[in-house]
């Protein structure tokens, strides 16, 4: 084995080394958030490639979380500044605009599937019902 073939083994065991512990930092980053109702955009999607954004849909508030190579981005609304649900049909996925009624930027989720996107506006809808629902004082006194 010659010093040239020696340094290509070198130089492709290290770029091999490098892809995998970038491929195994997008996985990590990527990972599911916890929680029961998580809604996790496609890679497939525009601005998802890499690190696709989820929705955390609770009873009492909307997470928009978006994973970043240092940190994240995360948009907490409670329920009760949640104004309207739009669901953006496309031909492959669609797009949920979340208005609060803070005056805010509205939450804008791309990529979705078209049955996870209908049921998050279903579930924001019914947990706001229970939220305003005739026992709300009792609750949320």
């Amino acid at each position: 084995m010659t010093e040239t073939d020696s340094l290509l083994l070198w130089v492709v065991g290290g770029a091999l080394i490098l892809a995998a512990v970038l491929m195994t930092a997008i996985v990590w980053r990527g990972r599911r958030i916890p929680g029961e109702h998580v809604f996790r955009a496609s890679r497939w999607s525009r601005g998802n490639h890499l690190f696709p954004t989820q929705v955390m849909i609770a009873p009492d508030s909307v997470v928009h979380y978006t994973p970043q190579w240092l940190g994240r981005r995360e948009q907490s609304i409670h329920l009760a500044h949640v104004s309207s649900v739009e669901v953006d049909t496309n031909l492959f996925f669609a797009n949920v605009v979340i208005e609060t009624s803070g005056g805010s930027e509205p939450v804008r989720c791309y990529g979705h599937r078209k049955r996870d996107a209908v049921e998050m506006k279903r579930l924001i809808n019914q947990y706001q019902s229970e939220y305003y629902g005739p026992n709300r004082q009792a609750k949320h006194v």
